[in-house]
């Protein structure tokens, strides 16, 4: 009775292997938008650091960048 408990359980169904292939794929990508939303906002701290003059203004960039 283990043995077939056991391979019951150590068997996945095409669906099943179907459905983590897809979510992996999704995480991936999710991966990949952090990244670029990381960078995109990355870019925009600096330019607006470029046009910062102001001293407040120079302390909200700090505090975002925290």
């Amino acid at each position: 009775m283990a043995k077939a408990l056991f391979g019951h359980v150590g068997v996945t169904s095409p669906e099943h292997a179907h459905e983590v292939a897809v979510l992996r794929r999704r995480i991936s990508d999710l991966e990949n938008e952090v990244l670029r939303l990381k960078a995109q906002n990355d870019g925009l701290l600096a330019r607006l650091a470029e046009t910062a003059h102001d001293g407040d203004l120079a302390e909200l960039l700090e505090s975002a960048t925290r």
